[in-house]
């Protein structure tokens, strides 16, 4: 009987949420995305950070738009063209789709971005703070597309290289390195669109605030040994053991070895960094202490920490390192799982407590996504290669 009554109010809740989420007041104040195809008015972003899309489908039956991980139902008029808007989104960059009949498809509006293994819809909502990424009138350096072939993987590769104002002119100077890994779903083409990398450093540059070097952002994406398994087995670890080695062997036997005979690097650890997000800041972990003479400099977003016993594990790691940097979204502390590893604040914390350079940030009022990650960039780079 408690069950049911439980059940029965729990059921009224939604219903009037749900109600009165459906007759909130939407501000008419909606603009073309920045991220729509040359020319198309739709999608559109209002000052809530609503997003409103539109498509024509005259035979469709139903029609919703899927962002957040939340549908919303779209409403058709008599001309066959659908029109709804989603509930406000946080600040940044979000992935997006249509979903028509039952088939999830890209908005043809939008640019496509690759993220949730796939190419997709993408849109940005205007952030407070995204001045730090704004194409500014300043120097620009440039972002390469750079195809090689990979001995450890007998295939060819491709990354993209970004190398900072005055590469071209200064031919005399030599640049560290930071090794910048995207997310899991996404693929080297994350960290130079989604991103936006290049106008992130050509501005702290500009601003005196970062120090020029090179960005090498590669694919680390990763398969299981066994096709299907997407969950450990009774007693095994997740991520698997040793999942990072594959692309760890690629790393350090192909792709290092090419960015410093192709382009002029200071070729050492002390002058080498790595960062990435979620599943890239988990292979920066798992590489960085696997190989702690080979970077110096490390960086993890939204992928957990570097806690003082894995330095304590790991022989020449504390001589070698010069600054560990972690970050997480706000609304990811908020939710974080009871059980999921320890509070990487606290561990952070004691890292610093023990005497190594250890960084916390938090990004205000983002959870896992690529506006949190921009803003890790913006606070990682700074404090990079100090003499």
């Amino acid at each position: 009987m408690k069950k049911t009554s439980l059940h029965s109010l729990m059921t009224l809740a939604a219903a009037v949420f749900m109600s009165v989420n459906s007759f909130a007041q939407v501000v008419e104040d909606f603009k073309p995305s920045s991220a729509n195809q040359p020319g198309k008015e739709y999608p559109m972003v209002n000052s809530e950070g609503r997003v409103r899309v539109q498509i024509s489908a005259p035979e469709a039956k139903f029609v919703q738009l899927d962002i957040g991980a939340v549908k919303y139902d779209l409403v058709k008029d008599e001309n066959g063209v659908w029109t709804g808007e989603s509930a406000p989104q946080d600040e940044g960059f979000h992935y997006y789709q249509l979903n028509i009949d039952g088939a999830s498809v890209p908005d043809p509006a939008s640019l496509y971005y690759y993220g949730a293994s796939r190419w997709g819809s993408g849109i940005e909502i205007p952030a407070h703070d995204q001045d730090f990424y704004a194409l500014k009138n300043v120097p620009h350096g440039q972002v390469r597309e750079v195809y090689y072939f990979s001995a450890t993987n007998n295939t060819m590769r491709h990354c993209f290289i970004y190398t900072p104002p005055g590469y071209e002119t200064e031919l005399s100077k030599r640049y560290p390195v930071l090794y910048l890994q995207h997310g899991g779903g996404e693929n080297e083409y994350g960290w130079p669109s989604q991103g936006r990398t290049a106008l992130i450093m050509d501005n702290l540059i500009a601003d005196g605030k970062a120090r020029p070097f090179i960005i090498v952002m590669d694919n680390g994406s990763w398969t299981m040994d066994r096709p299907g398994q997407q969950r450990p087995a009774q007693g095994e670890t997740w991520p698997p053991r040793n999942w990072a080695e594959g692309f760890m062997n690629t790393l350090v036997n192909d792709i290092i070895p090419m960015v410093d005979k192709s382009f002029r690097t200071l070729p050492d650890g002390m002058h080498r960094a790595m960062a990435g997000l979620s599943m890239g800041g988990m292979q920066t972990k798992a590489i960085t202490l696997a190989k702690p003479n080979v970077f110096s400099y490390i960086g993890i977003f939204s992928g957990g920490s570097i806690t003082v016993e894995d330095v304590q594990n790991t022989p020449g790691f504390r001589e070698n390192n010069k600054l560990v940097f972690v970050s997480f979204g706000s609304r990811e502390l908020e939710n974080r799982r009871p059980g999921f590893g320890g509070d990487p604040r606290e561990e952070t914390e004691k890292l610093k407590a023990s005497g190594m350079n250890a960084h916390f940030y938090v990004s205000p009022d983002t959870a896992h996504e690529w506006q949190s990650w921009r803003r890790s960039l913006y606070q990682f780079a700074p404090l990079l290669f100090k003499d």
